[in-house]
This record gives structure tokens, C-alpha cells and sequence, in this order.
């Protein structure tokens, strides 16, 4: 399916922030290009662009990210971009003949609305509109955002001064080209060169269907305020990841988007800042092994921030559109080798450290470095398969925690865990717990895989 964006406008509103609207960065993204990008997600790669105010910027830059992006781009010029948006959709008449998705450049909106729309082709001469039924949506200025009413998804009313309304124009429409008769006969009946127009012109005859989006992200930026609502937006939408452990989801989570907030300005890849944390990994492990309570507790409370900053790989690959699978597997990968170095470290400081030596050797003589370095290594092993059983099976392993049966130990816990314990001078027993926890639960999965088999 093809896809038209509006990008034509001055927004003058915005002029503090960017002398071309459609250029103007949100999180280091510019805005068309994060309507671009969505509509990516939602399988759409054949764009035509309608620009106008700077149109020459504006193409120079599309030019440019439909080569990154491997999508195909078709330029409409609109020299009336001062009049109504309507016209510059009638400006892409020639190049459409067949149903396609109508978008606005400055509106972000959640790619699965897209995708959904799009399975719901609309017959021949009619046109469908997304429209948000949350009339309490804090996003939403009421003041200037597009209002509709509608009765068994059908639209009756458009406009900005619809009083009895009970939903939000989103901006997003699947057409038929019939939305050009549409605008031309509001143009040429009523003189108002608006899409609204138009859309109103359609509605009239019972040719525009509702398509509730249920609730799911969009947001206008027709605004200072508009922008930073929709940054925070954008930045919330990070929190509560789905697999999220407990200490990810209460303490990691709030601190990396605030970070990634920040590095979201930069231009900063996620497999750099997966690189990032595995080296401050590194230099918690050299601290633990140099001994001492001071390097100790120091090196916990490394390691710690490593776990926080290693949520920010992951929140700058969405928002900025940089998710691979080159990317999650890299993030994996070293992220296993920070595992190793952490507990080696920690292994080490036990094994050298006076205090538990001396116990040890008390309770079971000469035999105490030993025990300190098979603990260690069960820790070791242990971390690794529990990780590796989980990226085996972790959709067999989701459908048994979804029962309530037991509480996945996930990276979170356990960095926390050697954090706590470091901080509190006990890195021995970190050891202990991990060694145990680890290769008790990769034992737990193996039999609820085998039981789960033989049903």
C-alpha cells in the first residue's frame, strides 16, 4: 500500500525550535522522520511526499533517508502551501489511483494503529479515519486539536468546533481516492480548502467509516508544549517492559530513561552504549579483585549502574528507530562476558580475602581456597544456563511463570545481588546464594521442559 504524508506547512508555532516543522528533532529524530519510520514498522515502504514551505530541505533530507531506510520516495511539490492542507493532497491526485494511507507529518502516532487500519480496506468511494475515543487523553489540546462525532462507526461532524463530539481526528486515514472528490468539492462549493473540509464533504453522503484506535499512543506537535508533552510521552512508553524483572522494573527502568533521555540527543548507537556497559563491567570486576572493602563496595555500586545503563541499549534502539537483531544479539553476547567478569572478580576477592579465607580454614582446614573457587565457578556456570535455558525456552518458561509457580531470577537480581552483598562486605555469600539459585532453577526448567514434553 502506498502512503501520503502531508509535510507542506510552515508551523510557524514551532519557529524556536526549527526553521523547517518537518525537520524539527523530537529525542534526536526528526518529526517526519519518525512518521516515516512508523509507518516502516506497519509495513508501508512506498512513500509520497508533499512538501512546500522549505520544500528544497525537506526533500534534500528524505532523499537522504530513503537510502537508510531501503524505501521507495515519490516528491509532490504544493507552491500553495500557505492555503488549506487539503490541497496538498489534491496535489498528489495524479500519482493515486488506488487506496492508500494518508498521514500528517507532524502527527507520531503508535505503528500498530497503522497496521491495524490497513487490514480494514474501505469499500470503493468511501474513506476511513482513525479517530481516539479517550476525550479525556492528556495529550490532546483541546483547543486546537480536530474533533469528531460519530454514531455506529460511522462520522457525522469534523471540525475544531464541534461541541457535542465524543472522539479525536488522529490524522490517520485509509482512502480511496475519492478523498480527492472530496476536497474538490469543498473547494469548489464552499471555498475552504481544508482536508477537514473535505472529510466533512464525504461524511455528509455516509462515505467515512471510525476506526477506533483503543486507546493507543498518538500525539499532535503543533507546539513547544506539544513537544514536550509528546517527549514524555515517548519516554514513558520505555517504562514497563514487559520482561522486565522486579529490580528492572522498580529501580533500573525509572533511572535508564531518564538517561536515555539525555543520550537520545547524541549521536549514540545502542551497540555502543552495549559496549559502554560491558566495559564498566570490566572495571567493576578489576575492582573487586583488588581487594579491600573501599574497591569492594566501589565495584558493587559499578556494577549496579552498568545493570541501569544497560536498559539504555534498548530504550535508544526504539525510540530512535535502530532495533536489530544484530543488536540484541551483540547486547547478549556481552552481556554474558559481563556476567563471567563480575563473579571472577568477586570469586577472586573471596578467595584472596583474609576474613573468609580464615573461616573457612577453621571449618574445613586446608580446603578453604578450594571451596571458594568451586563456589565461584558453580556461580559462574550457573548464570550462564540460566540464561541460556531462558533464551531456549522462554515462551514454555513465560506460560508456567504466567501460573504463578515461580518468580524468574533474571540479570536484574542477580547484579543486584552481587551490588547488595559487596556493599554489605559480604561477597562470599553472593556467591553462595547465585551458585545455588542459578543451577536449582536451570534444573527447575529442564524438568518442567521434560514434564511439559511427554504431555
Amino acid at each position: 500500500m502506498k502512503c501520503l504524508i502531508l509535510a507542506a506547512g510552515k508551523g510557524s508555532r514551532l519557529w524556536q525550535k526549527g526553521n523547517s516543522k518537518p525537520l524539527i528533532r523530537l529525542l534526536g529524530i526528526p518529526l517526519i522522520e519518525r512518521t516515516i519510520r512508523s509507518a516502516l514498522e506497519a509495513g508501508i515502504d512506498d512513500f509520497y511526499v508533499v512538501s512546500g514551505y522549505r520544500g528544497d530541505q525537506v526533500r534534500r533530507f528524505l532523499d537522504d533517508l530513503v537510502v537508510r531506510c531501503a524505501a521507495k520516495m515519490t516528491h509532490v511539490i504544493n507552491d500553495d502551501w500557505q492555503q488549506g492542507n487539503g490541497l496538498s493532497v489534491l496535489k498528489a491526485k495524479e500519482q493515486l489511483d488506488e487506496p492508500f494511507v494518508l498521514l500528517m507529518a507532524d502527527h507520531l502516532f503508535d505503528p500498530s494503529i497503522l497496521y491495524d487500519l490497513a487490514a480494514q480496506p474501505p469499500c470503493n468511494g468511501e474513506i476511513t479515519l482513525a479517530v481516539d475515543h479517550n476525550t479525556a487523553n492528556p495529550l490532546v489540546d483541546l483547543d486546537d486539536v480536530t474533533r469528531v462525532r460519530s454514531e455506529r462507526r460511522r462520522l457525522i461532524e469534523i471540525g475544531k468546533g464541534v461541541d457535542d463530539f465524543n472522539g479525536f481526528d488522529t490524522g490517520i486515514f485509509l482512502c480511496t481516492p475519492a478523498i480527492f472528490d472530496g476536497v474538490a468539492q469543498s473547494v469548489a462549493k464552499d471555498e475552504d480548502s481544508s482536508l477537514s473540509a473535505g472529510v466533512r464533504c464525504l461524511a455528509a453522503r455516509g462515505h467515512v467509516n471510525v476506526f477506533d484506535i483503543g486507546g493507543r499512543f498518538w500525539c499532535d506537535t503543533d507546539s513547544p508544549q506539544d513537544l514536550d508533552k509528546a517527549e514524555r510521552a515517548l519516554i514513558n512508553r520505555l517504562r514497563g517492559k514487559p520482561s522486565d524483572g522486579p529490580v528492572s522494573h522498580y529501580l533500573n527502568r525509572p533511572l535508564s530513561v531518564r538517561i536515555s533521555r539525555r543520550l537520545a540527543q547524541f549521536a549514540i548507537t545502542p551497540n555502543q552504549i552495549s559496549l559502554v556497559s560491558f566495559l564498566l563491567s570490566v572495571v567493576a570486576a578489576g575492582l573487586f579483585a583488588i581487594g579491600g572493602y573501599m574497591t569492594l563496595a566501589l565495584g558493587g555500586l559499578t556494577a549496579q549502574f552498568t545493570s541501569i545503563v544497560d536498559g539504555c541499549d534498548g530504550e535508544i534502539a526504539r525510540i530512535k528507530f535502530l532495533k536489530s537483531d544484530f543488536g540484541r544479539w551483540f547486547d547478549a553476547v556481552l552481556d554474558r562476558y559481563a556476567d563471567a567478569f563480575l563473579l571472577f572478580g568477586l570469586t577472586w576477592h573471596a578467595y584472596a580475602a583474609s576474613p573468609i579465607r580464615d573461616v573457612l580454614i577453621t571449618f574445613t582446614g586446608d580446603r578453604g581456597g578450594a571451596i571458594v573457587l568451586v563456589v565461584g565457578f558453580l556461580a559462574i556456570i550457573g548464570s550462564f544456563m540460566n540464561s541460556y535455558t531462558a533464551d531456549k525456552y522462554d515462551s514454555l518458561m513465560k506460560a508456567k511463570f504466567s501460573k504463578g509457580k515461580t518468580i524468574r531470577i533474571g540479570r536484574d537480581v542477580r547484579v543486584f545481588l552481587i551490588f547488595f552483598c559487596a556493599v554489605c562486605n559480604l561477597p562470599f555469600l553472593a556467591l553462595i546464594i547465585l551458585a545455588i539459585l542459578m543451577n536449582a532453577e536451570t534444573i527447575r526448567r529442564v524438568v518442567v521442559c521434560y514434564r511439559n514434553e511427554q504431555h
